[in-house]
């Protein structure tokens, strides 16, 4: 009998075009709506654009020099460590802290990203995105609010860590 299993996604994924880079591809890809890529691909690559001329702009010693760089500081700065599962135990339901693999702490921190930026209404998509980057890097943002109230309500409910599976 044969074993099925499920390939990681970054076998079959191509870096993206401009930076040749996996993690941006697979960002690029959450950010596509209705299988329209070349439009993700306008948005982000926009995004790092706007980035790179403020970071030209702005010469400080804390701040990347690329925007790529930028960008995988900001998802560092996003990434959650932790988070809570509901968990039904004797009729309650508690709210169990977990610790979160790297596949599902990517997934979580492009997800707040990207609808940090969505939310936000009144301008173009790659500006909104920029301006969540640029946010992220220095610690600030809706992204990162997430991620502190994500981790604020793991660290209330440490007392039913036990009940982990």
């Amino acid at each position: 009998m044969a074993r099925h299993f499920k390939r990681p996604d970054d076998v079959w994924l191509k870096p993206d075009p401009r930076f040749q880079d996996k993690v941006l591809s697979k960002f690029i890809n959450c950010v596509m709506i209705g299988g329209e890529k070349a439009t993700a691909q306008r948005c982000v690559y926009g995004a790092l654009d706007a980035i790179q001329v403020r970071l030209d702009k702005e010469k400080g010693e804390t701040m990347p020099r690329s925007a790529i760089e930028l960008f995988r500081l900001a998802l560092e700065n996003v990434r959650p460590a932790v988070e809570v599962r509901s968990k039904r135990v004797g009729g309650a339901n508690y709210q169990v802290p977990m610790q979160l693999n790297k596949r599902r702490q990517q997934s979580l921190s492009f997800r707040w990203i990207i609808d940090a930026a969505r939310d936000e209404k009144g301008r173009p998509m790659h500006l909104r995105l920029a301006k969540e980057f640029w946010d992220a890097a220095k610690n600030e943002g809706k992204a990162v609010t997430t991620k502190e109230n994500t981790h604020r309500m793991a660290d209330a409910n440490k007392a039913f860590a036990h009940f982990a599976w």
